[in-house]
């Protein structure tokens, strides 16, 4: 079946909230991780380091495996894909939710965090295909608003929330609650007609690319997270890096001038769909900005998760207020500068957050205008990034296409908390390493935080220095011209 053998059927707002709940799955519930994972930590008795990798492990099967999702749906269905994955945010969301205390608990969350992941990759893309098919010109652009709203709004309401939850009713609730809201959105989305792509030839599933991506992906993901405990010249650490290296060769050989690769290089050919997927993975990566700063909070200023999260309040609003502020900024200017726009404004919100020599009430005040100034820089971007993605994607390849775009913000949230946090982590522990800030800067206030201070101003360093790529890919390759058409 091709998508014109359905010209009928044009996309509801049924179908639309419910594709939006299996986004809050991940973007809202999932998460929550990212602000309540000492709590967790405490609760499960596992390390903080290995906490880390639990927190990025979701987006980095996201990351893998959304690309390999896309291109299926194409073929078996995306309505179908879809479905998959709200049944897998359920099994993840309730292993998380039931996790017992003790040895088995890492187990339980591993798995969990693993399912969400896989989760995520079948109803992004496929959702986002669907959106590509089912919704014409401003309705589209209204779609991918909304749909934004559950992504970026989603992941602006993760903090509050998950501090809400954990201080409250207990952190288990969170994915409890998220199981419930998957039922929901799969039996809003069931019954929908089925969309599929134009296809020629058998499908061969490219077993050596994904393979070999995923290998180079987790050994990246385990140095990443780990190397500071393991130490950054053990033979562990080495041995990693070396199947990173050597596996990441092997996923761009296979995959140039095959057919059946999972990875279509040649829609890298486009500028703006370049410049929009690597923007994209830039901007997502500074969602290691919220994990630092929550852990500064907490860990240096003795704040709780629910005190902590209260302060990203602006966040949520400001992105969902001004979200669609950045679709009216698309059609009037083209997708070039808003996407500037709110990169400078992200940036200014990292800044913000650097000051940790500050006294904490002061420093409360910064975080506050931060995060509403992050989400009013994600909001002007999001739309416009998208859409520059989506419209230059030949029909046929929309579900692979939006799963690249897709994986670039999931794999850039799963590296950008885990560079953020190893960084963090690693830094705090090694005292002599950083103690020269304390000759440049004066850190007031209590004495006995420096190190979780200065390993905060640092880590957040490297999101800022994120958010510079993201502008330079930007002024490369989208050109100032370019306009969406407008629609009456």
């Amino acid at each position: 079946m091709s998508n014109s053998s359905i010209p009928a059927y044009r996309g509801t707002d049924r179908l639309l909230y419910g594709i939006i709940l299996g986004v809050l799955a991940f973007w809202l519930f999932a998460q929550t991780t990212l602000n309540i994972a000492p709590k967790m930590a405490e609760d499960l008795g596992i390390e903080q380091s290995l906490m880390n990798i639990a927190v990025s492990i979701t987006a980095l099967f996201s990351g893998i495996f959304i690309v390999v999702v896309g291109g299926l749906a194409d073929r078996v269905g995306r309505v179908r894909v879809v479905l998959w994955g709200f049944i897998l945010s359920i099994i993840g969301s309730l292993l998380v939710g039931l996790a017992p205390t003790g040895a088995m608990g890492s187990t339980f969350l591993m798995a969990g965090r693993i399912f969400q992941g896989l989760s995520a990759a079948c109803i992004m893309p496929a959702s986002l295909a669907l959106v590509k098919t089912y919704w014409d010109g401003a309705e589209r652009q209204r779609a991918i608003s909304l749909w934004s709203m559950g992504s970026w709004g989603g992941s602006g309401f993760a903090a509050l929330f998950g501090g809400l939850m954990a201080s409250n009713v207990g952190w288990r609730y969170i994915f409890i609650i998220s199981a419930v809201v998957a039922l929901i959105g799969f039996f809003m989305v069931r019954g929908t007609p089925e969309s599929k792509a134009e296809t020629k030839g058998d499908y061969k599933l490219d077993v050596v690319g994904i393979g070999s991506f995923l290998l180079a992906m987790v050994a990246l993901q385990i140095v990443a997270t780990q190397a500071s405990k393991m130490g950054w010249t053990s033979p562990a650490t080495l041995g990693l890096t070396a199947v990173a290296v050597i596996f990441g060769i092997i996923f761009f050989r296979t995959e140039s001038g095959n057919p059946q690769a999972f990875v279509n290089f040649r829609l890298f050919d486009n500028r703006i769909y370049t410049g929009a997927t690597i923007s994209n993975f830039m901007l997502n990566g500074i969602a290691g900005a919220i994990i630092v700063s929550m852990l500064l909070l907490q860990m240096g200023g003795a704040m709780t998760a629910q005190a902590a999260g209260l302060l990203t309040l602006g966040y949520a609003i400001t992105i969902v207020a001004f979200i669609r502020v950045g679709e009216k900024l698309l059609q009037r200017f083209g997708a070039r500068k808003p996407m500037i726009w709110g990169c400078l404004i992200s940036g200014l919100s990292i800044l913000l957050l650097m000051p940790t020599n500050l006294m904490l009430g002061d420093y409360k005040i910064l975080v506050v205008i931060s995060y509403i100034l992050l989400g009013l820089g994600l909001a002007f971007y999001a739309t416009p990034s998208t859409d520059a993605a989506l419209s230059n994607l030949p029909a046929e390849q929309a579900g692979a296409g939006a799963g690249i775009y897709k994986m670039a913000s999931s794999l850039g949230g799963s590296f950008g908390v885990a560079l953020s946090a190893a960084i963090f982590t690693a830094l705090k522990a090694d005292t002599d390493g950083i103690s020269w800030l304390e000759g440049v800067i004066t850190f007031v206030g209590r004495q006995d935080n420096l190190a979780t201070r200065e390993a905060a101003m640092i880590a957040l360093g490297f999101n800022l220095l994120m958010v510079a790529v993201a502008i330079l890919t930007i002024l490369l390759t989208v050109p100032a011209a370019r306009k969406a058409p407008a629609q009456a």
